[in-house]
C-alpha cells in the first residue's frame, strides 16, 4: 500500500472531521499501514496517542471497505420514528408559500404545534415572512430584529404613534396591478400617509389614511385614536413615544394634544427605531397583511379596506406575543 493522496477524503459527500477528533483521514490510514507492516494494535495506539479500541475499529473498517472505510461517518440514526413525516413537512411548507402565514397559524390549521412548524421551515430553509415580498412571497432582503424586548404591565401606560407612507394606486391599478412599464411609472401622484397608534401592552392599534403628516395632523390623529382607544377601554394613556420626526418633537400642535391626554411625551434615540419596534412591527403586518395582501385597483379600494382589516386586527387576529389571543383580550 502507497502512502499517496486517497481520492476518498475529497468527495462531495464526505463530512468535515468534527472539531474534538484525534485523527484525520491520514492519521487513520496510517495506523493500517503500521498493522500491515507488522505494529502491534497497542504500540500504534501508544505512538498515535489514541486508545487500542480506537485502532482496532479503523482496521475493521479499512478491511470492509478499503480507504472509504476511513471517513468520517454521520452520526445521523437510521431511522428517526418521531421526526415529522415528510407529507406533512411538505403540507406546512406549501400551506406557507400558498397563505404566507406564521408558523402559529400554521400549526392551527394543520393540527401541528407552533414549534414543529418552525422546525420544518428552518429545515426546509424557507425565509421569514419579513425578508419575502408580500404579493409574491419571494425573498427580497435580510433584515434584523432586536433580541431587546419589554412590555409595559398595563394598557395605556405607553402609546407607540408612527407614520408610514404608502404610495398611492391610481385608477385602474398600479405597477403590481400592470407590473414595472412604463405606462405605470412615475405618474407622481404621491403618497398616502397611514398614521398608527399602538398600545405597548395590549397591542391594540389605531389606523388612520391621512393626505400628511404635519404638526397638526398628528395632533388631531392622536386625538381621535386616544378616543378611539378609550371606546376599547383604555380611558387613560400615560406616555406618548414617537420618532425624531419634526412634527412631533417640534410641533406646539402636537405637544397640546399630548398635554390635553395628561400624557407625557417621549421620543426614542437617533437611529434607534427598535425602540418604538411595536409600532414599527406593527407597520410591517399593516403593509403585509393589509396594503400588499391582494392587488387594489384603485386608491379608495385600498383605503376601504382598512377599517374591517383593523376590526378583525384587534379582535380576531392571534398574536404569538399575547399567547396566541388578540389584542381585545389583554382589556
Amino acid at each position: 500500500m502507497g502512502c499517496g493522496l486517497s481520492k476518498a477524503h475529497i468527495r462531495s459527500e464526505v463530512l468535515v472531521s468534527h472539531r474534538n477528533a484525534r485523527t484525520t483521514f491520514h492519521g487513520r490510514l496510517l495506523m493500517v499501514q503500521r498493522y500491515h507492516q507488522g505494529w502491534p494494535k497497542a504500540h500504534i495506539a501508544a505512538a498515535m496517542g489514541v486508545s487500542r479500541k480506537c485502532v482496532h475499529t479503523w482496521i475493521r473498517r479499512f478491511e470492509i471497505d478499503g480507504q472509504a472505510g476511513l471517513v468520517d461517518r454521520s452520526c445521523r440514526p437510521h431511522t428517526m420514528p418521531t421526526r415529522t413525516p415528510q407529507g406533512l413537512e411538505n403540507q406546512i411548507v406549501a400551506w406557507r408559500r400558498r397563505h404566507r402565514c406564521g408558523p402559529e397559524e400554521i400549526g392551527i390549521k394543520l393540527g401541528v404545534s407552533t414549534r414543529t412548524v418552525s422546525r420544518v421551515l428552518r429545515r426546509r430553509s424557507v425565509s421569514y415572512l419579513r425578508d419575502c415580498d408580500p404579493i409574491t412571497g419571494v425573498p427580497i432582503r435580510a433584515s434584523k430584529a432586536s433580541a431587546v424586548r419589554y412590555e409595559r404591565e398595563r394598557p395605556g401606560e405607553l402609546v407607540h404613534v408612527d407614520v408610514k407612507k404608502l404610495g398611492r394606486i391610481p385608477d385602474g391599478g398600479g405597477w403590481r396591478a400592470h407590473g414595472r412599464s412604463e405606462e405605470v411609472r412615475g405618474r407622481g401622484i404621491g403618497y398616502d400617509y397611514v398614521h398608527s397608534m399602538v398600545d405597548d401592552h395590549s397591542r391594540l392599534a389605531y389606523s388612520e389614511i391621512l393626505l400628511d403628516e404635519k404638526g397638526p395632523t398628528c395632533a388631531g390623529f392622536l386625538s381621535r385614536g386616544a378616543a378611539y382607544f378609550a371606546a376599547c377601554g383604555i380611558t387613560r394613556i400615560e406616555q406618548v413615544i414617537t420618532d425624531n420626526h419634526l412634527s412631533y418633537r417640534r410641533s406646539t400642535a402636537f405637544a397640546e394634544a399630548v398635554e390635553q391626554l395628561g400624557a407625557s411625551q417621549l421620543f426614542i434615540k437617533p437611529h434607534c427605531p427598535w425602540q418604538n419596534g411595536k409600532a414599527e412591527r406593527y407597520n410591517r403586518t399593516l403593509q403585509s397583511e393589509w396594503a400588499c395582501r391582494r392587488v387594489f385597483v384603485s386608491d379608495a379600494a385600498r383605503a376601504q379596506a382598512l377599517a374591517p382589516w383593523l376590526t378583525v386586527y384587534n379582535t380576531q387576529r392571534r398574536h404569538s406575543s399575547l399567547g396566541g389571543y388578540p389584542p381585545i383580550s389583554r382589556l
